[in-house]
């Protein structure tokens, strides 16, 4: 897949890797110069990725995944 750097300096991600890994709008990337021409791009995940929680709660089978209120353990 190729993209074109805009007038602004922007590139766009191609709609099939956006919908594959689930870009969306707002995301942060760092990008990585390795040599002239080479370039390394990762997304720097959000403050709400990596929990499992938002993970269940993402079930394309909506309901699957009920988060249940839990006791504080600051008394124990």
């Amino acid at each position: 897949m190729t993209s074109t750097l805009s007038t602004k300096g922007q590139l766009v991600f191609p709609a099939p890797l956006r919908k594959q890994d689930r870009l969306e709008q707002g995301q942060t990337f760092e990008i990585e110069r390795l040599e002239e021409g080479e370039y390394l791009v990762r997304r720097v995940p959000g403050e709400s990725e990596g929990g499992l929680v938002e993970w269940l709660l993402e079930c394309p089978v909506k309901g699957w995944f009920q988060p249940i209120e839990s006791e504080s353990t600051d008394t124990l």
